[in-house]
């Protein structure tokens, strides 16, 4: 995993640092203050929820290039409990890692469609919102969706889009739609997701279809349609979609909102289309497994990573859509000073500034009025994992 971490000079909003860069500590905090500081100068917020806890261990089995490594530095140094992440790149290899991977984790961060399977086969804990009074730092548009009503099992993380991202210097004609991917003159220049659910689901849309049907002659025809697609793919990548977009290794991908906002960041000719047929939107949400054995330290992990003193990292570093009002609070304002991705010093004030303004993270209303949502499918899911398997073994 590649993480993109980049140092925070001071954090005064929520302890005063002699001077931004400095490393002088107030001097009531200065005998434990060498444990609540992460390697990359973060100093760590004490817990607006302390927990007592039993356990010195926490499992977590979420997506790659998700959680900022200052967050779980923070979580380790305030509680003093082992952190462990464990990665994967789509649903489907988060299911199979719960189900037959034989491993025990207490926390996952499946997406909106995959949560209803995890309910229905009973993997999931229902939480107990009272020992959850972070839920009050989410606004209202990113709960209670038809997932998880109540998110009786879930509560929010990020929320984004599947969309394309084209490196305007390289391409003469610019994409509209996802049907435009199949233009000849895009061959051997694409990237696309390793996901399933994304790829044949655009390929669906291009055709006119649902991104949800389970009629067997429409699935047939995106098979064909997407083994049309096959040759000009130069490569599928749910790891670091970006990374090949910035190397020049292609010029058009489908990627997630947060990679394209930082490939856009470091490279300004890489630009966003929202497809005509409409941008698959998505959430990612945390949720406890069933037999969880630190679930006491997963509640903690829960009410501590989303105060908003410590949530607005992820913004930082993995800039999707934020459920999670109090962060966006937190720095709306601020005059605190960070490293940009560049190395370049910004305040977190610019940072909610370019959350705001971009539509890549604030998308125009008929963009999220057209977009489309994965939904569980049921046992039909199985036409998807065969459809995909035929076409991804021949590549």
């Amino acid at each position: 995993m590649n993480k993109r971490i980049l140092p925070l000079c001071c954090f005064a909003a929520v302890f005063s640092l002699a001077a931004c860069g400095g490393s002088t500590l107030p001097a009531e905090e200065t005998p434990t203050a060498a444990r609540r500081v992460s390697s990359s100068g973060y100093l760590c917020p004490q817990p607006e929820f302390p927990a007592e806890l039993t356990s010195t261990e926490l499992d977590l089995f979420v997506w790659t290039e998700y959680v900022p490594a200052d967050m779980v530095e923070c979580f380790e140094a305030v509680y003093g409990v082992e952190t462990r992440l464990n990665l994967y790149s789509s649903n489907e290899e988060l299911y199979d890692g719960i189900v037959g991977g034989g491993a025990r984790y207490d926390l996952i961060l499946p997406s909106d469609y995959m949560i209803p399977r995890l309910v229905q086969e009973d993997l999931l804990q229902e939480l107990d919102h009272a020992r959850l009074p972070v839920m009050k730092n989410f606004s209202p548009d990113y709960l209670d969706f038809e997932f998880d009503p109540g998110n009786r099992f879930t509560i929010p993380y990020l929320a984004g889009m599947d969309l394309i991202a084209v490196n305007m210097d390289r391409v003469e004609t610019l994409p509209q739609s996802w049907a435009d991917l199949w233009n000849p003159q895009y061959a051997g220049r694409i990237a696309l997701l390793d996901d399933q659910r994304v790829v044949i689901g655009a390929t669906l849309l291009a055709l006119g279809y649902d991104v949800n049907t389970t009629d067997p002659a429409q699935l047939a025809e995106a098979k064909n349609k997407l083994e049309e697609l096959i040759p000009a793919v130069k490569l599928f990548d749910s790891d670091s979609p970006k990374t090949a977009l910035l190397a020049g290794a292609v010029d058009l991908a489908v990627v997630w909102t947060g990679e394209a906002f930082i490939a856009h960041q470091e490279n300004p000719q890489i630009q966003v289309v929202f497809p005509s047929e409409g941008v698959i939107l998505w959430q990612d949400n945390w949720a406890i497994l069933k037999n969880a054995p630190h679930a006491d330290a997963a509640y903690a992990w829960l009410n501590y990573v989303n105060q908003g003193n410590v949530f607005w990292a992820v913004l930082r570093d993995f800039p999707y859509s934020v459920p999670n009002a109090a962060a966006l609070e937190f720095i709306r304002e601020n005059q605190t000073k960070i490293k940009d991705i560049n190395g370049g010093e910004i305040t977190l004030a610019s940072l909610y500034a370019a959350y705001m303004e971009s539509p890549i993270t604030n998308p125009p209303t008929n963009v999220l009025r057209t977009g489309r949502r994965i939904a569980d499918l049921g046992a039909a899911a199985r036409l998807y994992d065969d459809l995909w398997r035929e076409v991804r073994n021949g590549h």
